[in-house]
């Protein structure tokens, strides 16, 4: 169940009905629209205060409350690892808009790539000329980068080699070091990590 937080009393409270209702006739509005229709009410605060108001879901009783940073959690979740309710709210949420939806399914697309498997060259060179073709400018960026280091992206998605083992190793041994310092010397540092 989402919580939703308690807000204290703002200028706009007054014309929240008001603002629900056009938001339901046209939910794509602007927001400068609604400001001036909501000042020639009387409204007196700024327009900085109604972004905020909307985009903290005061206007909408039936709209979720969810930060930023839960539904990108959610996004990034494996499908067979959410709840129902999540599955209910992600499904909505990604078919708010066209972008939304075409993310979701990108997004989705590249996790099937980080099971290794010999074909998943040409589906990564698929994947980027599909993001190339949408409209997500932060997916552009994120292909750049794959783009710049093309070897190794390609050699991580087809080949079951990683080395997981040896930044295990080094972490283990950072934290060894850290616990031990100022304490004794190389020799002690060396047999705690060969014998640990």
């Amino acid at each position: 169940m989402l919580r939703v937080p308690k807000y204290r009393a703002s200028l706009v409270d007054p014309y929240r009905e008001h603002l629900r209702k056009r938001r339901t006739e046209d939910p794509g509005v602007p927001v400068l629209h609604l400001f001036e229709e909501i000042k020639a009410l009387g409204f007196t605060g700024c327009l900085n205060l109604l972004h905020k108001y909307i985009n903290q879901g005061r206007a909408d009783a039936d709209r979720s409350h969810i930060s930023a940073r839960r539904f990108a959690r959610m996004l990034l979740t494996r499908p067979d690892h959410l709840k129902a309710e999540h599955h209910d709210l992600l499904a909505r949420l990604t078919a708010a808009c066209p972008e939304m939806t075409e993310l979701s399914t990108r997004i989705r697309a590249f996790a099937q790539l980080l099971m290794p498997r010999p074909e998943n060259a040409d589906t990564l060179a698929r994947w980027i000329a599909q993001v190339h073709a949408a409209d997500l400018p932060h997916l552009h960026a994120f292909t750049r980068g794959l783009d710049r280091d093309r070897d190794a992206v390609i050699a991580a998605f087809t080949l079951p080699y990683h080395n997981g083992g040896t930044e295990g190793v080094n972490t283990k041994t950072k934290l060894i070091a850290r616990q031990m310092y100022g304490r004794a010397h190389f020799t002690l540092l060396r047999h705690r990590i060969l014998l640990g």
